[in-house]
């Protein structure tokens, strides 16, 4: 912890204008190609880059990944397959327990709602999307003007095309990009090895180096019933990489705060990552009692856990990174100095950094019950998650597109749906437990007086209410839920469904603080948000990407190892490494291999490198995302990064924080050794890129 909390402490004292060595989650339409040349000698065309960003997919569960054949098949990590893998798991055949390999197309597994994006194109609407807001607006107005705007948008592009459009906005605001995307729904399982090899090591491994991880999955894309074509795709690497080589990695990061104000920042540190924590810790304790009560129970319950804990650990690093007084200190100088530059050369007009601040009082006011209420924390529960869905759209359809809420808006609704009719098995044993420990934080948070504390209790104790509301429902069933939706309003009126009938009561509350988070908070964020970026571009043009946005970008580095604490850290990690990890901790409970390795140990080259680490820029979304060489071959995908990476959230430094990746020769040696998988080997490895490498 003193070594992250240190090196985070550095990072800002080093720090140019300008971006850092390999800094950078750069957009497509913005990639810093000269730069790359410059440092590297290496010209990325825009015919590599066109195929790059072709044959990267976005896993709208949660992550990245990439096609690797030119019959649809895809390949991401276990954790972000591990929604579908458990979804087809049933108590007599746990696929993550056991692992899953279809021998044939046949015995490839649909997933229950599992859809894949590739960006296919990108439009620029900045200057619509600020006709929708002159400055003569309020804020207010013009958050609801933009929305509206933005819902137009992609409701006219996706009539156009039949694409899945999303308008993004980058820079706070100051920049607006149309994204269009081929969308993909029937998504089979191919590959996945067992929970044990994917996350060897557990939790005490996890955001740490070395690692011994087989954290993939693949799967198939298919359309009419059969395996999609595709003319884009990555040819997969046997040779692997080397040290110091120059890698490139295209994926989703989810989020970032680099370009946030200080009083966005304080708002993280002194509400916001507290508060997630503590409710991560009771909710970690549940589930682990809940899992230790039956095998059925832990298996349930597996995936859930995993999140919670990876979320709990990465939260943790970045507290403490904002806590360190040395980078706050730096970071509140520099923003003294742009404010008053700014200012100077504005006078008169509002100051955007207080205006911000203003903001943030307000999104401390109201963070309990628009967390709570309005995003569901206190409901947390997927039988819950159903019924908000069904009243909202009730209310949200009937109206004219730009004036729902965002996420009832015609674009979304297929997506929407596909999710809401998902054939999932729900477990209500696990819903009841969820729902009662959420109840319970609910009720700690706002109240006992509380108005939706009051509904949702009805005069019982969070367990009494939990488990009458999940034993009354019926909306496990995909019938039903159908039904409700088909019916609009009237059939949701009409609904004497428990969960529906608390939905349809806390509405009224979760709207009112909605719409203030809208209208105080998000607008003015916006607005001044995008004042501060524009004033940014005024004095050093466009030289650091947006925040990410779990949309899709490219980041660079070399592969690398490091030092730490006075110890060289070799930048691979090999089968044999692994054998003596397990064998190290006693071959226990997280670090027990599964027994097709240990049964085929004397079939493998143990020398053949696992996992290795680079500079590459990356964060919580890169998850399975594709790691390419100069010719654009695969090299291996990402998985995770070290626990000095936790800060990259906040700033990119390179001396010590990596990105984890599993290495492609790694990935040929399990399939062929451990698995027998030699057909999904060869399909792999038996076909070439339809596009030719850059600078041929």
């Amino acid at each position: 912890m003193k070594t992250r909390l240190l090196i985070f402490g550095l990072i800002l004292a080093l720090a140019t204008p300008l971006a850092l060595a390999d800094e950078g989650m750069w957009l497509y339409n913005n990639f810093p190609k000269d730069r790359v040349e410059k440092q590297y000698g290496f010209l990325p065309t825009q015919e590599w880059l066109d195929h790059l960003r072709l044959s990267s997919v976005r896993f709208n569960s949660g992550g990245s990944g990439s096609f690797v054949s030119a019959d649809g098949l895809a390949i991401t990590n276990h954790h972000v397959g591990a929604d579908c893998i458990e979804k087809l798991g049933t108590s007599g055949a746990d696929y993550m327990k056991t692992s899953f390999s279809a021998r044939t197309r046949a015995d490839e597994a649909k997933c229950p709602d599992l859809e894949l994006n590739v960006l296919v194109g990108i439009e620029d609407v900045t200057a619509k999307m600020k006709a929708a807001a002159p400055a003569t607006m309020s804020a207010a107005a013009a958050g609801h003007g933009q929305r509206s705007a933005m819902s137009a948008l992609e409701k006219d592009c996706a009539i156009s095309t039949g694409l899945r459009c999303d308008v993004v906005m980058l820079y706070s605001g100051e920049v607006y990009n149309l994204y269009k995307y081929k969308k993909y729904t029937d998504v089979r399982l191919v590959f996945a090895p067992e929970y044990d090899a994917a996350f060897f090591g557990g939790d005490p491994d996890n955001f740490t180096y070395p690692r011994y991880d087989l954290d993939i999955t693949f799967f198939r894309v298919y359309e009419n019933d059969k395996p999609v074509h595709l003319d884009n795709y990555l040819q997969w690497s046997k040779a692997g990489v080397k040290e110091g080589e120059l890698i490139f990695v295209s994926g989703n990061p989810g989020h970032t705060d680099r370009l946030d104000t200080m009083a966005q920042l304080q708002f993280l540190k002194n509400v916001d990552y507290p508060s997630r924590l503590a409710i991560y810790k009771q909710r970690i304790d549940m589930l682990q009692k809940f899992s230790a009560e039956s095998a059925e129970n832990a298996r349930i319950a597996q995936r859930d856990i995993f999140g919670l804990q990876n979320s709990q650990k990465a939260i943790t690093g970045q507290l403490e990174g904002l806590q360190d007084k040395a980078v706050m200190e730096r970071k509140n100088t520099a923003e003294q100095e742009r404010e008053k530059a700014f200012m100077d050369k504005h006078p008169g007009e509002p100051n955007p950094w207080q205006e911000i601040s203003n903001a943030m009082k307000v999104n401390r006011e109201i963070y309990d019950p628009l967390t709570y209420v309005e995003r569901m924390r206190g409901f947390s529960s997927h039988l819950t998650a159903y019924a908000r869905t069904l009243v909202r759209l009730a209310e949200e359809k009937p109206k004219p597109n730009g004036d729902r809420l965002r996420e009832y808006r015609d674009s979304a609704l297929a997506s929407l749906e596909q999710q809401l009719f998902s054939t999932a098995p729900i477990y209500k044993n696990l819903e009841t437990a969820n729902l009662a420990v959420a109840l319970a934080q609910m009720q700690e948070a706002l109240g006992p007086e509380d108005a939706a504390v009051k509904l949702s209790l009805s005069g019982k104790s969070p367990e009494e209410a939990a488990k009458a509301l999940i034993a009354g429902t019926r909306l496990e069933g995909v019938a039903v839920r159908k039904q409700l939706y088909e019916g609009g309003k009237a059939a949701v009126d009409a609904s004497t469904d428990p969960l529906i009938v608390l939905m349809r009561k806390v509405d009224p509350e979760a709207l009112a603080v909605r719409k203030r988070f809208d209208d105080a908070v998000d607008s003015v964020v916006r607005r001044d948000g995008a004042t501060i970026a524009r004033a940014r571009f005024e004095q050093t043009g466009f030289t650091q990407p947006p925040d990410a946005t779990f949309t899709l970008r490219l980041t660079y580095g070399t592969v690398k190892g490091y030092e730490e604490n006075g110890k060289k850290i070799p930048y691979f990690t090999t089968f044999g490494g692994a054998f003596q990890h397990a064998d190290e901790h006693g071959s226990k409970p997280p670090y027990n291999l599964p027994e097709s390795w240990v049964k085929m140990k004397s079939e493998l080259h143990l020398e053949t490198p696992l996992n290795y680490v680079s500079t590459a820029d990356i964060i919580g979304g890169n998850s399975g995302s594709p790691t390419v060489n100069q010719a654009g071959e695969v090299v291996g995908i990402i998985f995770d990064g070290n626990i000095q990476s936790l800060v990259l959230d906040f700033y990119y430094d390179d001396r010590q924080a990596r990105a984890v990746h599993v290495d492609s020769r790694g990935i040929l040696e399990a399939l062929r050794k451990i698995y027998g998988a030699d057909a999904l080997a060869n399909e792999l490895t038996g076909t070439k890129a339809a596009t030719k490498a850059a600078g041929e």
